[in-house]
């Protein structure tokens, strides 16, 4: 099974988990809160037959990967990515994320720049910013995100079984694009996960990716539902046109947060364009 070491903490490394599939040009996904790098399995199947490399890895705190007490920031999610490209010594890759996995993408695109990218693509974006501020009052107020921890700190497991509910929005789109079957997968990984983490990272959904989007310098995709409950359509895609500088912004009609599962059609067929433009 194979791991980066990316840290220590007291006795013990801080390793990710990566899998290394397929041959062609790489494209890197980074997985979203509370899944883990097999949440991609609707994409990898596609690349991989379109003659792609793929990479996917469970981010710390999630997976197969360690579950540390720190480095829950997206300074330390991007040097792990950070560090995993330079193992796998990758160069001119298609750089993706879902969700939680798009601030990886902005962040080390702001912070590392482009020398291994090529191209980048984010499915249910968290930028530009999530939280409101006065000089940001599209976002959404902090009380909800206070709430959220107030859950995960009293039932982790009942608060799993609400996000995931409006991840999927399992009352419109079950079972047809979302079987319980699929669900209880999700829940399945997301009971797995660090508790340390299934908390601190809702903190991190807050980060202000303001001043990173300006420094995003390769051909950009973004893929958002249009009833993304998670992740509300209005107070994030919608808002990047003009913030990166070549974006195509697709919108899927009546999609939820995690439209990589429920309408692969739909992404698939945008990220394989795009891949090829």
């Amino acid at each position: 099974m194979p791991f980066v070491t990316v840290g220590r903490e007291n006795s013990a490394d801080i390793r990710i988990h990566y899998n290394d599939h397929g041959s062609g040009q790489p494209v890197v996904l980074i997985h979203g809160y509370p899944l883990d790098g097999n949440s991609w399995e609707r994409q990898e199947r596609a690349l991989l037959a379109a003659g792609y490399r793929v990479i996917t890895y469970d981010r710390r705190g999630f997976g197969k990967s360690s579950q540390p007490t720190t480095g829950y920031d997206y300074d330390t999610f991007a040097a792990d990515l950070h560090t995993l490209l330079e193992q796998l010594e990758l160069t001119g890759i298609v750089l993706g994320g879902f969700s939680m996995g798009t601030g990886e993408v902005t962040r080390y695109l702001g912070r590392y720049g482009s020398a291994r990218v090529s191209k980048a693509a984010m499915f249910g974006v968290i930028p530009p910013f999530l939280l409101k501020t006065p000089d940001n009052p599209e976002g959404v107020d902090g009380s909800v995100f206070d709430g959220i921890k107030e859950m995960v700190v009293r039932d982790r497991y009942t608060w799993f079984e609400n996000f995931l509910n409006d991840f999927y929005n399992v009352d419109k789109l079950g079972p047809d694009r979302i079987s319980k079957y699929a669900w209880q997968a999700s829940f399945n990984v997301a009971a797995g996960a660090s508790p340390y983490a299934s908390y601190v990272c809702v903190d991190t959904w807050l980060t202000d990716f303001r001043d990173d989007l300006p420094k995003i310098d390769v051909p950009t995709l973004v893929v958002h539902g249009t009833e993304d409950r998670i992740l509300p359509y209005e107070a994030t895609a919608k808002r990047l046109p003009g913030l990166i500088g070549d974006l195509t912004l697709v919108s899927v009609e009546g999609g939820p947060h995690n439209i990589g599962w429920t309408h692969p059609d739909e992404v698939n067929t945008a990220l394989l364009d795009f891949l090829t433009s």
